[in-house]
């Protein structure tokens, strides 16, 4: 029935073990709900005690905000008894008193984030995390929003892929040979960066984004197969795409982190009523389905609250019959090449 969030997978070619399910640090960042410092705590805590043995953050989850509440957390915490993940691509500087705070996202610390993907700008932001965080071990550092949705332009995106094979990459690969680091990877919200990096790189993992949900199974055509050939272990960011596959397609749905679209709800709706024929939750459905993959290593969800954590491992756990997966295929709702849970 279901799966074990406590049960682990290799990580690629990297010598860890991950749980099948791990937590999404970027709502403690603070930036799209605020999260009261106790319960940000009691969220780390209760992911911990519930199994989740993985932990996910990044310098630009709260301008630094995410990183210091998941460090606080962590050191009370035998070290051999979690996976830490963070990112680098953005290094911090504090905003002074009456210096404008133009273009900072309110419930952040006051910190401006540089992008920067430069050797120095790697160890410069490497550094500021070991800070943060308070700890003196990292075992995943990920290269981080290298894509055109990031950058705003296809010219910008190049660029920064540029600066990422010739500064980022090697820099860490060098701290991985020398045992700083147990994993290079990136964590994007598109495909094509995966591939890319996939080919022109010796990566151990890929964080991606809401790219291979119950909704989307475009990663199927090329970069999943990649990814076993080459044993490169997926992290799946975003498994609810934002919301819509956690809470339905009702008012407020959101996809992205934006409104959703007319198709993207109709899509939904037909998932969900199927869901309801068969007594499943579509979170459930939504959280089971990445992990039939032989390319996937874990889930990594966000969660606002002790509640979310605790529910998601419910519905990981939850039984989903065989005939769910098999009608959202015939109703053209799931790829018919989808590997699905057992």
């Amino acid at each position: 029935m279901g799966y074990d969030p406590a049960a682990t997978r290799k990580l690629g070619s990297a010598p860890l073990q991950v749980t099948q399910l791990g937590l999404g640090c970027g709502p403690l960042g603070g930036f799209r709900a605020q999260i009261p410092e106790d319960e940000a705590q009691a969220i780390i805590a209760t992911a911990h005690e519930a199994g989740i043995r993985l932990f996910d953050t990044s310098p630009l989850y709260g301008h630094g905000k995410s990183e210091v509440r998941v460090g606080h957390a962590l050191r009370q915490l035998p070290r051999e008894s979690f996976v830490l993940s963070t990112k680098v691509g953005r290094w911090l500087t504090p905003v002074g008193p009456g210096q404008p705070r133009d273009g900072l996202r309110p419930g952040g610390l006051d910190f401006r984030p540089t992008y920067d993907l430069s050797r120095d700008g790697v160890l410069r932001a490497l550094e500021q995390s070991y800070c943060r965080l308070g700890l003196p071990s990292i075992d995943i550092l990920l290269i981080h929003d290298v894509d055109v949705r990031s950058h705003g332009s296809r010219d910008a995106f190049e660029q920064r892929y540029r600066e990422a094979l010739e500064g980022a990459y090697p820099a860490l690969d060098e701290l991985r040979r020398a045992g700083v680091i147990k994993a290079v990877g990136i964590g994007v919200n598109e495909i094509e960066p995966c591939l890319r990096f996939a080919r022109d790189t010796d990566l151990d993992c890929v964080l991606l984004a809401g790219r291979y949900t119950l909704l989307e199974q475009q990663a199927l055509d090329e970069l999943l197969p990649l990814c076993v050939e080459k044993d490169i272990g997926i992290l799946v960011g975003g498994p609810f795409n934002s919301g819509i596959l956690a809470r339905g397609p009702g008012e407020g749905a959101t996809y992205d982190y934006q409104a959703a679209p007319p198709a993207v709800l109709e899509r939904v709706r037909g998932i969900e009523r199927v869901c309801r024929r068969h007594g499943v939750a579509l979170a459930a459905a939504a959280l089971q389905f990445p992990l039939a993959h032989p390319a996937v290593s874990t889930l990594i969800p966000g969660a606002a609250s002790r509640a979310e954590v605790l529910q998601n491992t419910q519905h990981l756990r939850a039984g989903i019959p065989a005939d769910l997966w098999s009608e959202l295929e015939h109703e053209g709702l799931l790829r018919p090449d989808a590997p699905v849970p057992a």
